[in-house]
């Protein structure tokens, strides 16, 4: 099969290599999918520019989402089938060196989701890690029916799902951004407060609309960089759930702050979390699938061969959505 793949880290145009991999088969528990998108992640962009850790494994085909066609089922797989349009997740994760930048991949049925018909492979690449860490985000603490929500970064590819499913899970929500076209895509996505926290005050206009009670549950992009204003917002027995902390990766958190509104922080990343808690996440987006017109962001589409040019659309910082890599080799791909 057709891969890309780096045998050390650092930037994309030196260590990306296209080429030939053996095909990949599925083992007991496992599909092979017939990928046609591969989905890029922030996460998989600093891994394979070593900014995340040291190599884990001597070879890595990078991405960890994607979208495509099971064509082959290992022993004890019941749940899926030869033939079924699928979106998956964790391709390069849990202890798997080889990801979704290539033709194949063969992984556990549990990290496999069935494709609505009506959806391309592009827009399924779109949902994997972004989706399934925004559900986990705003349902892991329980239902949030009524609550107030707060998603930061809400145009983002996680933020723009959490604001999709928050409404769907039906909260009123708040949602931070940093410029006009980030704005008019978070009131696509339902939100019912859009503030700019470049030009205006969050706390006022925030705690304004909930009345001065605060808010319920923070969908959070940056923990650190934001925490001096986050809690500030937070109203009693409400929860932050943390999936990044890039402006600052080491905050000294007031935990007396925490204590007196007895504020819990749920920090998380998806290839940790437990089976059955993704497990329900996977059965909630697909139902959030078939219960409606949802927007799925498509930033920018690259050849297989050109992986190295899409990681370095994600490295830009100003996309709006998912980047994808068009995985299909001489074969077409997606539907309308």
């Amino acid at each position: 099969m057709k891969a890309v793949w780096y045998e050390r880290t650092g930037p994309a145009q030196e260590v990306l290599t296209h080429g030939e991999m053996p095909t990949p088969v599925a083992g007991p528990g496992e599909v092979r999918v017939r990928l046609e998108a591969s989905g890029v992640n922030p996460a998989d962009v600093g891994r394979r520019g070593g900014s995340y850790r040291a190599m884990e494994y001597p070879r890595v085909i990078p991405n960890s989402d994607g979208a495509g066609i099971i064509d082959q089922i290992g022993d004890g797989v019941t749940r899926l089938k030869p033939g079924q349009r699928v979106w998956l997740f964790n391709g390069q994760r849990n202890g798997r060196a080889f990801g979704t930048a290539a033709e194949y991949i063969a992984l556990s049925e549990h990290l496999v989701t069935p494709l609505p018909d009506h959806l391309s492979f592009a827009a399924g690449a779109t949902l994997g890690i972004p989706a399934m860490t925004a559900w986990t985000c705003l349902f892991g603490d329980g239902p949030i029916v009524g609550k107030t929500v707060l998603v930061t970064g809400g145009a983002g590819a996680v933020g723009h799902y959490a604001v999709q499913l928050a409404k769907w899970g039906g909260a009123q929500v708040i949602a931070t951004v940093s410029s006009p076209a980030k704005a008019e895509q978070a009131r696509l996505a339902g939100a019912d407060l859009v503030i700019n926290y470049k030009t205006e005050d969050v706390i006022a206009k925030a705690m304004a609309f909930t009345g001065q009670r605060g808010l319920d549950r923070v969908v959070e992009v940056d923990f650190g960089g934001n925490i001096d204003t986050t809690l500030k917002l937070m109203g009693m027995n409400s929860t932050i759930a943390v999936y990044a902390t890039n402006g600052n990766r080491a905050p000294v958190v007031p935990m007396r702050d925490l204590m007196e509104k007895c504020i819990a922080v749920r920090a998380l990343v998806l290839f940790a979390l437990p089976p059955p808690l993704l497990a329900a996440a996977q059965a909630d987006i697909t139902k959030w699938l078939a219960a409606g017109r949802r927007l799925h962001n498509v930033a920018a589409q690259f050849a297989l061969s050109d992986t190295a040019l899409a990681h370095l659309a994600v490295e830009k910082g100003d996309k709006l959505g998912t980047v994808v890599v068009d995985c299909a080799v001489n074969r077409k791909t997606g539907r309308a």
